[in-house]
């Protein structure tokens, strides 16, 4: 039978390209698995972190496989970004791909008798064939999901397969109310002695199916009368096992959850699922956790998977790179419907060998979780247009469509467009469903814009069906004050955004997901901004998972079954003023207010209660009751807030946009520009501007000003920057900007010849 072996201790890492040992290094540092090098400077706000080729030793005895013929395999289940693996000096395997499983058959070089040196060289460099190219996050280095050995016997479930099961289990509804299960396994080496055993089990684990088949032609539909569906609601799993049987003994054994469910989207109606017409309401994920990586434990997952649970989402998008399979499992237990993609994003690479890249990332997304019932959508880019398109984009995107459905025809494909792309771009209508990642209200217009945006699109393309991948803002629990707005980064603007956002959501059901971004805050070395440098602090919840902002619960009000309230403001802990507002949360249609044991107000409402109070001297107590639930925080009247309240920033940045008017001069904003031969001007790319220190001094001050982000050759957001024109960033940013600001950039530009 099978045997895996987890090979996750005592390890040795030397953080420098050392090259291949020939013994187990002594002098080398010992680490455990999951393991990643950028564990801490992948986020700690030093503006960048160690990108290179490093290596990983351990020794191991080869498993002893009583029957003649046996293999064993080296399962790496994911390594930061590229990998080459060795076995006793002689190289066994080169992975392209930072976020899947792979395996290598080592048998015919592991020694009889002694030990065997294991030897991966892991790096996460940039490499032109691998993908992701650029993006906001961090690409973590390192074996960051751990290491097996699996020791099978001859004939066994194919492991060879782009890190497949070597089964697929294909669960359908049948009109009479039953299922059939389509079943097929992979074997290799069989003879005419072996069949593969089906058994499909209930969760209470008694058989309910079951069928036999040659080893050397699996494939056979069985039928469950009477299946119970996976819901979101109640996530029932079937057990599929499938056991390589020779005559009296099983030589391999695999084990599926599968789940009964039948899904669609709809133009006019949303997402239906088994019938039923189901708004998918959720988050997105990155895998990251503060100063431990990506280098996370089952647990981990599970807890991460437990908070998005406890929000009352109902869909997870996984961004933006095939997620470990815990999660995957621990999706398909508590009953997400998940959207799963590949890493190709922001950027093309016109190089032959990072689209086959983006096929492979794409052939084991898919084979790896095929099994999964909370997977019902496959991702194939995301905002790929801010690195500009071409005839090849599109070209690859339609391929990359193609791909899905041979794969797996019983899935629909998705893609996230970025902000900027035209309602008329040739790249819709290549997906089943398409969605936009939409920062009204943060990068650009005013939040008010996005549902008056999403009409207008379904006006437009009545027959597409439109979802909202990403949206958010930056929320740092530091930031407070009475007048929240844009760009403050305090926790009351980004609470009041997710407020508006939840309630315009809820009122299109037609909108068939909508994934907050981010459900944590994350990892991303190149920023710099709001005072927390190394993290994209758009989470609901801090990169810590120890504190869920005033966002989550505005999403809980409006998504969770549980009675609820909360008490928003907590943290804004000191406030001066005779009056005070308060604003509470809840799912109950009322809310009563006590301040210090005494009642202030009852109000009946709809998710959000605002009450205006009076404060005494020193300490108020407060109390928040709806129903049979409560919220209680305690606030303070000072004479003068925290100045740590206000990011000094924000007023910077204010004063900043009227500098600028001054330097234009005695412009009229209003006349229309020119765009004189042999000058620059705002319809260069940040990359061509960059020819000339004094035109990029220029856009980089205005980058500054308009999205609060540095713009510098190789430094933070500039590999997915470069190829944008300042006038795209302009229409970004819409009304965020005053008028004339843009023309005023252009006056100066055209100054300076081109170089």
């Amino acid at each position: 039978m099978r045997n895996i072996i987890n090979l996750n201790q005592n390890w040795r890492f030397k953080q420098e390209d050392a090259g291949l040992p020939q013994t187990l290094p002594s002098d080398w540092a010992e680490v455990n698995l999951p393991h990643t090098w950028n564990a801490v400077d992948g986020h700690d706000g030093n503006g960048s972190y160690d990108r290179g080729k490093y290596w990983y030793a351990k020794s191991f005895d080869t498993p002893r496989q009583p029957l003649a013929g046996g293999r064993v395999y080296v399962e790496v289940l994911a390594a930061g970004q590229q990998a080459t693996v060795y076995v006793n000096g002689s190289e066994v395997t080169y992975h392209e791909g930072g976020y899947s499983v792979f395996r290598a058959d080592i048998t015919d070089l592991c020694k009889d008798e002694g030990e065997n040196l294991l030897v991966i060289a892991c790096g996460n460099e940039n490499k032109s064939s691998v993908y992701p190219q650029s993006a906001d996050f961090t690409f973590y280095g390192g074996l960051y999901r751990g290491v097996n050995l699996i020791s099978v016997p001859e004939v066994h479930f194919d492991l060879d397969y782009y890190g497949g099961p070597g089964v697929m289990v294909t669960p359908k509804q049948c009109d009479c109310g039953g299922a059939s299960f389509e079943l097929e396994a992979f074997v290799k080496n069989p003879d005419e002695n072996f069949t593969v055993m089906y058994a499909v089990k209930d969760a209470e684990g008694q058989e309910v199916a079951g069928a036999v088949r040659p080893a050397d032609n699996t494939k056979v539909t069985v039928y469950v009368p009477d299946a119970k569906k996976w819901e979101i609601d109640d996530p029932y799993l079937y057990t599929v096992t499938a056991t390589l049987q020779r005559r009296n003994e099983a030589y391999d054994e695999v084990n599926i959850k599968a789940g009964v469910r039948s899904f669609s989207c709809d133009p006019d109606k949303g997402f239906i699922i088994n019938g039923k017409e189901i708004p998918l309401r959720g988050v997105s994920r990155h895998q990251d956790q503060m100063y431990k990586g990506n280098a996370l434990s089952r647990e981990d997952h599970y807890d991460d998977a437990r908070i998005i649970k406890e929000l009352g989402a109902n869909t997870i998008r996984l961004a933006h790179y095939q997620h470990s399979q815990d999660f995957y499992d621990a999706c398909d237990e508590l009953g997400f419907v998940v959207w799963a993609e590949i890493p190709f994003i922001s950027v093309m690479n016109p190089d032959p060998d990072a689209h086959q890249n983006c096929i492979s990332q794409m052939k084991e997304l898919i084979i790896q979780n095929y099994n999964h019932p909370s997977i019902c959508f496959w991702g194939i880019s995301n905002e790929i247009l801010i690195g500009g398109i071409s005839e090849k984009l599109v070209e690859n995107h339609k391929e990359l469509q193609t791909l899905c459905k041979e794969l797996d025809p019983t899935r629909l494909t998705t893609i996230a467009h970025v902000s900027m792309t035209p309602v008329d771009s040739p790249v819709h209508h290549i997906t089943d469903v398409e969605s936009y990642n939409h920062y009204f209200g943060w990068y650009g217009g005013k939040m008010e814009d996005n549902g008056p945006w999403m009409d207008n699109f379904h006006k437009v393309h009545p027959d597409i069906c439109l979802g909202l991948s990403e949206y958010g803002c930056e929320g740092i629990i530091t930031y407070h004050g009475p007048n929240p707005a844009c760009k403050d980064y305090s926790e009351e603007y980004q609470a009041l955004y997710h407020e508006h956002l939840a309630k315009m959501l809820d009122e299109r059901p037609w909108i068939w997901s909508s994934h907050v971004w981010n459900m944590f805050d994350f990892g991303c070395a190149a920023r710099d901004e709001g005072g927390v440098a190394g993290r994209n602090n758009k989470g609901l919840v801090t990169m810590d998972r120890k504190t869920k902002k005033d966002s989550y619960y505005i999403y809980q009000a409006y998504w969770s079954k549980k009675p609820m309230v909360h008490l928003c403001g907590r943290r804004y802990a000191q406030r001066a003023g005779d009056t005070t507002q308060i604003r509470v949360y809840s799912n109950q249609p009322q809310v009563a207010l006590y301040m210090d044991g005494n009642l202030v107000e009852e109000k009946t409402g709809e998710k959000v209660f605002v009450f205006d109070v009076a404060l005494k001297d020193g300490f108020n107590s407060i109390v928040a009751v709806a129903g049979d639930v409560k919220d209680v925080m305690t606030i303070e009247k000072v004479e003068k807030e925290p100045e740590i309240y206000v990011l000094p920033e924000v007023n910077e940045r204010a004063e900043g946009v009227a500098n600028w008017f001054k330097l234009a001069g005695d412009l009229d904003l209003k006349a229309p520009m020119d765009f004189p031969e042999g000058k620059y001007s705002i319809k260069n790319t940040i990359e061509e501007l960059a020819a000339s220190p004094e035109a990029l001094e220029i856009a980089a001050s205005a980058f500054k000003l308009a999205m609060n982000m540095k713009l510098a050759p190789g430094e933070g957001m500039w590999d997915m920057m470069k190829s944008m024109t300042l006038e795209k960033m302009g229409e970004m940013a819409g009304s965020m900007m005053p008028d004339g600001f843009i023309e005023s950039i252009n006056a100066q530009l055209i100054k300076i010849d081109k170089v």
